[in-house]
């Protein structure tokens, strides 16, 4: 039983009989091109630096899973700021839906480190070694390997293999990946297997998958339709002025000049010439409308401003636009999605920066306990255990002590005078409270556990200490 294939690629990366199609797009030098590699390279440059970058003594970022904590710009967060962590991931959430709204898909074509690795790397790469995307394409047809393309691959696995060092930088430092470069790795075995299994991801993205992560991975271009709206700014074709196409007959012609074929109406200013299509690196077509798979990198500006001046007509048949314009209405700025996410963006940075100024130089917090919640002394008095969890948020050791405050009648006993804590580090600090019978209300009595350190740091505990229900 055969099935009749579909009238045109169901994908861009798909042919009719479900078969890849692989992409090999011609590049467009332009004004956004120029100001792409510009920003490409400043941004690779970035990427490679920021684990080596130390701020305030810390690295700029860097996400240590092992010991639970994420540094960003001299800030150490650990699991107890949850709430903080939380309201950085709306703040970088909220800040995506708003670049979003005004300005489209301005990060996948301009920002990403899959496109910009990926167009700024690897592609100029494939066509100092294959040639141009002709070349590349008899390669691809002639199938079998080629010493260009054995070149290509060796030159992309070392690369990977550069890259995925730098990888793994974000998450142990960049002087833990150092030492470990310069030893064996039966000593670090995880680390060495992280870099393994990322070299081996990146090749396989930048050799094979390529625009595919973009089309079939990525989400963000199948949210672009609840994070758009007509005034949003995006990359479109004017149909109304370059439509119907047909091709330019003898040269060279002005706006003032229109082509007339066989009497019908006046031919548009695309002249079907297809370079829009042969320098999309996601290999869609434009001229259809907005798509999933355009990232907005401008390379189909580019191409078509090209033809334009070369035959003379004004710029822009292709250009960044928005929904309304194309339709023949004003773009709005303002709208409400556009005011209430910097409102909602405006407080939870606000909030994240409160929260972040009252940090304080320790965590404490009193623990339950799982044992009995007191016992009776042979002098009569009561017992009660009571546990307090530190943790030491200072960047410098500290020795934390514990006492209670305002409680003549009774007495703490503490395993430990106190108790030195490393950066980072927490303990579980157990105390028991002597108190007598009679202080004893209804079973519970209210006391004050103050935990104080070295440095002059201090903070106070409201405790319920527990005991019998009434005086014998």
């Amino acid at each position: 039983m055969s099935f009749a294939p579909p009238p045109e690629r169901v994908l861009s990366t798909l042919n009719p009989d479900g078969s890849r199609f692989t992409i090999h797009p011609r590049v467009s030098p332009g004004r956004f091109h120029a100001a792409r590699r510009v920003v490409g390279y400043a941004l690779i440059v970035l990427f490679v630096a920021l684990p080596y970058v130390d701020v305030g003594g810390k690295p700029a970022i860097l996400l240590d899973l092992y010991r639970r904590e994420f540094t960003f710009v001299g800030a150490t967060f650990r699991p107890a700021d949850g709430f903080i962590l939380m309201l950085f991931g709306l703040t970088v959430v909220l800040g995506v839906f708003l670049v979003t709204a005004i300005a489209g898909r301005v990060w996948c074509g301009w920002g990403c480190p899959q496109t910009v690795y990926l167009e700024w790397i690897f592609r100029p790469i494939e066509r100092l070694l294959e040639g141009g995307p002709s070349q590349s394409r008899q390669l691809d047809e002639r199938g079998g390997l080629s010493w260009r393309r054995t070149t290509k691959w060796a030159v992309y696995a070392a690369l990977s293999f550069a890259l995925a060092h730098t990888f793994l930088s974000y998450f142990v430092g960049a002087s833990t990946v150092a030492q470990w470069v310069r030893s064996s790795p039966a000593i670090h075995p995880v680390g060495f297997g992280v870099v393994v299994a990322v070299t081996a991801l990146m090749f396989f993205d930048f050799a094979y998958f390529r625009e595919q992560t973009c089309v079939l991975a990525c989400p963000y271009g199948r949210l672009q339709s609840v994070l758009l709206d007509e005034h949003s700014l995006i990359i479109g074709y004017d149909q109304r002025r370059g439509e119907p196409r047909g091709k330019a007959p003898g040269g060279k012609r002005g706006r003032a000049f229109p082509v007339v074929r066989d009497g019908a109406a006046p031919a548009g200013d695309c002249v079907d010439c297809n370079a829009c299509v042969n320098t999309c690196p996601t290999g869609i077509d434009i001229r259809r409308g907005l798509q999933m798979e355009c990232i907005g990198c401008a390379q189909c500006i580019d191409a078509c401003d090209a033809i334009m001046d070369r035959l003379e007509r004004p710029r822009g048949l292709i250009r960044y636009t928005a929904k309304s314009e194309l339709a023949g209405r004003a773009r709005r700025l303002l709208r409400p999605r556009v005011l209430v996410y910097p409102v909602a963006l405006a407080v939870v940075v606000a909030l994240f920066v409160v929260q972040v100024e009252a940090r304080t130089q320790a965590d404490v917090w009193v623990l339950r306990h799982d044992g009995a919640p007191f016992s009776s002394l042979d002098d009569g008095s009561i017992s009660t255990p009571v546990r307090i969890k530190i943790e030491n948020r200072s960047p410098a050791t500290r020795v934390y002590r514990l006492e209670l405050r305002d409680a003549p009648e009774v007495r703490a006993i503490s395993p430990r005078p106190d108790y030195p804590l490393a950066p980072g580090a927490t303990t579980v600090a157990p105390l028991f409270v002597i108190s007598p019978r009679r202080a004893f209300v209804h079973g519970e009595r209210p006391a004050q556990v103050v935990v104080s350190d070295d440095a002059g740091w201090h903070t106070t505990l409201d405790v319920t200490i527990l005991g019998p229900e009434s005086s014998p």
